[in-house]
Parts: structure tokens; C-alpha cells; sequence
């Protein structure tokens, strides 16, 4: 499975300890060749010995996820020529950065420090352009950090491909939580006025929310987010929705709106039951609000299934 998330910490770890070893190695470094025994001795020298395994352990952080990705999102029929280009990519800038040392006579302290910088620029600008991996980051901090979530069935939810996910909703931190166990990128339904609230705005429009009404509250707005529903599913996206329109007040579920039946019609997917304590897939054909959510609460009323939190 790859976890984006890593990636902005490997990011970070990259640059905060390429800039630390700039300014450890002078301490360390002398013109003479010195054994093992004698480095551990000179002051500074654990302090660089520390840099040098922790840009080891930050660039996997970095790499690995990166890699996985490739190999996840990429066509098998393209696979192995993406790989084989990222290689050759790899392996022009490691050269490039030779060249850079040897043409302005940098010493390794200084290639690092520089490489580090342009690291921190680069990310940067990359989670600018790409909000997703930051997202993932702060995600996946939130949940790993806060809560204890136990996953079943999330092999249900398509790898690719158009799907949408129906939840049921049972706290404001659904979507982080769901956001948090699911690897793949999705798109969430939320309600318009969360979806205004000044601050939280921002968040909700860099992860791609999808703000919605109700027909007798904002009828434009609820057609806008119909069409942004499909847009997504058109592009192969995945896609959250609570159908309930509102987070339950006494535990139990609330009826399904029908919207979820106009959004299947228009564009028949798989669609996916989720419980928030999921289900088969069910094909677009057989999909109706009733029996979506006689699916949910199966998932809830099975007491085998332990105190799960997430399961799809």
C-alpha cells in the first residue's frame, strides 16, 4: 500500500538535516585521513554521524512511497518503460550534481546544503501545485496521532476507476478519518455552509471538496454539485458522499436522500457501502437510497465484527 503522507516527512527530514550537516561537518573535517575510532572522538562527529543515517531514513521516506506510486498509477502496459524512464531521470541529476560540484568547485558539505535548499524549494512549489501529498501529510498525522482505527475490507474499494463511496455520518472528522484509511485520493460531498466557514474554506477547496445544498436552501448550488459529481466520476475519480445530509444526533441513521440514485443514474458506477463502525460492491443497476442504507446498517448491527471504526 503506499502512504502518501510520507512523503512531505520525508521531504522535511531531507532538508532540515542536508542544511544541519553543512554546518556539523567543519567541526569534524580536517585535512588528514583519520580512522573510525578517532572520528567518534572528535568533537561534532556524532552530531554528522547522526545527519548522515537520518538523510538515509528521510530520503526512504521520501523515495519509497514515491516509487510505489509510480508503480500503483501507472498502466501495466506502461509500467515498466515509467520505471526505467524515472531511472534514467534519476540518474541525469545525480550527474547534473557532479557536474554542478566540479564546475564551481563545491566541497560535499556545500553540495549537500545546496541540494537541500532547492529540495525545500522544490517541495515547496510541488505541494502548491499538488495539494495531495500535504493533505496525506496532515492527515495521516491527525489519524495515527489521535485515534486507534482498526480497517477491514478496504481491498473492496476499486484501485482505479470510477467509484463512489456512501458513508454513513456520525462526526465532523468523518472525512479525515475515512481520508486517513483509504490510499486512494477522493473527492468529498460536504455541506455548503461547512464547506464557507472562513479558514476552513481554504482547506476544504485545496482537498477538492464538493460543497452541496439543499434543493429548498440553494437549489443552484445543488445542481452545481451534481455536476461536479459526475465531472468526477467522468474522470475516474472516487468519490465520497453522506447521504444521510447530516450528522446523526442520537447514534442511529437518518433515512438516505435520494440524490444518491440521481447521481447513479446520471453516471452508473460501483458504488461502495461504508460503515463508520463496508460492504460488497454494488452494481449501479441494483442501487437504490433504501437499499444502501439497509447495507450500512447490516454493517453496524454485526456484533462479530468487534469495535471496528472503518470498514469498506
Amino acid at each position: 500500500m503506499v502512504e502518501l503522507g510520507l512523503v512531505p516527512f520525508g521531504s522535511i527530514g531531507l532538508t532540515i538535516f542536508g542544511i544541519d550537516i553543512y554546518f556539523a561537518t567543519p567541526a569534524v573535517v580536517g585535512d588528514e585521513l583519520i580512522g573510525a575510532a578517532q572520528f567518534v572522538q572528535t568533537p561534532g562527529s556524532i552530531r554528522l554521524l547522526l545527519d548522515v543515517i537520518l538523510i538515509g531514513l528521510f530520503g526512504g521516506f521520501y523515495i519509497v512511497p514515491l516509487n510505489a506510486l509510480i508503480q500503483q498509477r501507472g498502466r501495466p502496459s506502461h509500467r515498466s518503460r515509467i520505471i526505467a524512464g524515472n531511472n534514467v531521470l534519476n540518474s541525469l541529476f545525480m550527474l547534473l550534481s557532479a557536474v554542478t560540484a566540479f564546475s564551481f568547485g563545491l566541497s560535499l558539505s556545500e553540495l549537500l546544503l545546496l541540494t537541500a535548499v532547492l529540495n525545500g524549494l522544490v517541495a515547496i512549489y510541488i505541494y502548491t501545485l499538488v495539494p495531495e501529498f500535504l493533505m496525506r501529510f496532515i492527515v495521516w498525522i491527525l489519524v495515527n496521532t489521535i485515534y486507534r482505527i482498526r480497517t477491514e475490507g478496504l481491498e473492496k474499494i476499486p484501485e482505479r476507476g470510477a467509484a463512489l463511496l456512501v458513508c454513513n455520518h456520525v462526526s465532523f472528522v468523518d472525512a479525515i478519518v475515512i481520508a486517513g484509511c483509504v490510499r486512494r485520493p477522493m473527492r468529498f460531498v460536504m455541506y455548503y455552509k461547512i464547506f464557507e466557514i472562513p479558514i476552513l474554506s481554504f482547506i476544504f477547496r485545496t482537498a477538492r471538496a464538493i460543497s452541496i445544498a439543499g434543493k429548498k436552501e440553494n437549489p443552484a448550488i445543488l445542481e452545481k454539485a451534481f455536476d461536479d459529481i459526475s465531472r468526477c466520476l467522468d474522470n475516474g475519480d472516487l468519490v465520497c458522499i453522506f447521504p444521510e445530509g447530516r450528522i446523526t444526533s442520537d447514534g442511529e441513521m437518518s433515512v438516505f436522500r435520494p440524490g444518491i440514485e440521481r447521481i447513479v443514474r446520471r453516471n452508473p458506477v460501483t458504488v461502495v457501502p461504508i460503515a463508520l463502525l463496508a460492504g460488497a460492491p454494488v452494481e449501479a443497476a441494483a442501487v437504490s437510497a433504501e437499499s444502501l442504507r439497509a447495507d450500512v446498517a447490516a454493517l453496524l448491527q454485526d456484533e462479530d465484527r468487534g469495535p471496528v471504526v472503518v470498514e469498506a
